[in-house]
């Protein structure tokens, strides 16, 4: 019998392997005076300043409605993807780095704001300046409908006033990373949505995420160019002080098209080709579509090798301080750490790290999401190569989040091998714990289509963010590589070459 062929996500995923016998021919050298401006401008539009209403108006200033409503979207932003901090680079120009981390700095995303008509927005199409922490109305008519219809009629839009489109401009991370930034892109996505999804939770809005959408009209309603930028994700905006927004979870991804008949495409062309055969043009998933089946909201507990040691990972959880003031600074003051000490973490440390990550219906007291969206969890699995974790023997391990324990798999030290699969980085090697999201993507592709590949990638995304964003507040270093030896990966620990790797996120105690 015929192999059956793979599908174009599964085509792309092995192009873009990185492999130590040809990383070097497959790299380029990078023309740093192309390097793209990782801002929009817009010649035309109203502003609207959101800087003073960063201020509570409760503590000072007009205590109306508008001022409230205005501060809570001017906070929402500001956590989601405003800019915190603007470094001075060695040829005199500044790095502007922002809320949301982003491989290599590049920031590919772009914030718009879509307003059904608010008492302080008016309808119509926004978008976010960062630099300057302002919106800018682009376009002033009456854009819901073709939001509900771009979305195939979403319940998550039906009583809703406000959405987040969110897009990419390839080429600010393709010039870079070239047809492997198609990953690093949908990662970045996830990290906003995982900063989006919290700082809603601080400003009483729940997101309701869309990832099923009819990417051509999207991107028609924003008035994109859809060879430069495309949307990739829209989140509705249901504001929690308003009884009839208090909506119920919906399904957030919808299937696509499996496409196993394509040409021979040239390096430079995978990401685009990708891009435009994981479009949807219509909803095939019939009536049903949009009810949300709660197995797709689930981690799933894969591996349970017989006798092999499992350390329960059930911990007190991680406490964010009153009305969750110390989430806010965690998400404001949040960086990646570029070296490692090679100390060890604790063991309690990595299990609040995980606590947090998996478990967020532990987190109800304090006023967070229990069941905060993502596409599809049940396709994602977690394995820790632990390196230094005092009270946890050396090895890697797979959490099983279900069951709330690690499954010791294999039993040595992995620094060496950790050092090189990550590009010699040296983060892999002085890192007290190395965690590895995976996915099944054949299964994945049979489920979704070659969508999934953008919804596997933007739910590693998410999961790393909190991952990154509980490990400042306890105070230790963290980082994310997507730049690895993916075969390798799997080597390490020893899971089949089917099993793809998304995302790797370091954790150690940061040197000064």
């Amino acid at each position: 019998m015929p192999s059956v062929p793979p599908s174009i996500a599964q085509h792309y995923h092995e192009r873009t392997k990185y492999h130590p016998e040809t990383i070097a021919a497959k790299s380029k050298d990078i023309d740093w005076e192309q390097q793209p401006v990782p801002f929009k401008e817009y010649k035309i539009g109203a502003s609207f300043d959101l800087k003073p209403y960063l201020k509570n108006p409760s503590q000072g200033g007009e205590a109306d409605r508008d001022s409230s409503e205005l501060y809570r979207l001017s906070r929402l932003l500001l956590c989601s993807y405003g800019l915190t901090a603007k470094v001075e680079t060695v040829d005199g120009s500044s790095l502007y780095l922002r809320a949301a981390p982003s491989a290599g700095g590049l920031y590919p995303a772009e914030i718009y704001i879509i307003s059904r008509g608010t008492p302080h927005l008016p309808p119509g199409l926004y978008n976010y300046q960062c630099r300057t922490h302002s919106l800018v109305r682009f376009w002033d008519s009456q854009v819901w409908q073709a939001l509900q219809a771009g979305c195939f009629w979403s319940p998550a839009l039906e009583n809703t006033k406000l959405a987040i489109a969110i897009t990419t401009v390839f080429f600010r991370s393709s010039w870079r990373y070239e047809d492997r930034a198609y990953r690093r892109i949908f990662l970045d996505t996830g990290h906003l949505l995982g900063n989006i999804e919290l700082a809603c939770a601080l400003n009483d809005y729940r997101p309701h995420a869309i990832g099923g959408f009819a990417d051509a009209a999207i991107n028609e309603l924003l008035y994109l160019d859809s060879e430069q930028e495309g949307a990739i994700c829209i989140i509705a905006l249901a504001d929690l002080l308003d009884i009839d927004q208090n909506l119920p979870k919906t399904r957030t991804a919808l299937p696509g098209n499996i496409a196993t008949n394509y040409p021979k495409i040239s390096e430079g062309q995978l990401l685009g080709y990708l891009h435009k055969a994981t479009q949807l043009e219509s909803d095939t998933s019939g009536p049903e579509g949009w009810k949300f089946d709660e197995s797709e909201g689930q981690l799933e507990d894969k591996y349970n090798l017989p006798f092999c040691t499992k350390v329960s990972t059930v911990t007190p959880s991680i406490h964010w301080g009153f009305k969750l003031e110390n989430l806010e600074n965690t998400i404001l003051k949040r960086r990646s750490t570029r070296a490692y000490t090679g100390a060890s973490l604790s063991l309690r440390e990595l299990l609040a790290l995980l606590d947090f990550t998996y478990q967020p219906h532990h987190y109800t007291d304090q006023g967070l999401d229990t069941a905060p969206d993502y596409f599809d969890l049940s396709l994602i699995e977690t394995f820790i190569a632990v390196s230094a974790v005092t009270g946890l023997e050396e090895g890697c391990y797979y959490y099983a989040p279900k069951a709330q324990e690690l499954r010791q798999i294999r039993f040595k030290n992995f620094r060496k091998e950790l050092h090189y699969l990550c590009l010699g980085q040296e983060l892999g090697r002085d890192a007290g714990a190395v965690l590895f999201h995976t996915a099944d993507l054949k299964k994945g592709v049979e489920k979704y289509g070659d969508r999934v590949y953008r919804y596997l990638h933007m739910d590693a995304g998410h999961l790393g963010q909190r991952l990154n964003l509980a490990a400042i507040q306890l105070r230790l270093g963290v980082s994310g590589i997507a730049g690895f030896f993916d075969d390798l990966v799997n080597e390490v620990l020893g899971i089949p070459t089917d099993e793809a790797v998304l995302y790797i996120t370091t954790f150690g105690k940061a040197r000064s």
